[in-house]
């Protein structure tokens, strides 16, 4: 997981314009948005997006970009859990 690119990304775009992003990838295989410059294969992309998307609205509901970023990794863990 790559905090620094998700972090930029979750202070930079609103839930809705990483939402974007996310279709223009799909759709074109890169995002457009200006300023939202990733690079790697379309599914490294899209999971950064998605992170980053997370990350947003969990600040967006109050909580700071630390503790957004722990509720994201708590997810991930919880989700990596139920997998095996």
């Amino acid at each position: 997981m790559n905090i620094k690119e998700i972090k930029e990304l979750a202070k930079r775009f609103t839930p809705e314009q990483i939402e974007e992003c996310i279709n223009q990838t799909l759709k074109i295989g890169r995002p457009t948005l200006k300023g939202c410059k990733l690079s790697g294969d379309v599914m490294e992309i899209l999971n950064i997006l998605a992170k980053a998307e997370t990350v947003r609205e969990l600040m967006d509901q109050g909580m700071t970009e630390i503790e957004a970023i722990r509720e994201l990794a708590r997810r991930i863990r919880k989700i990596q859990g139920a997998e095996k």
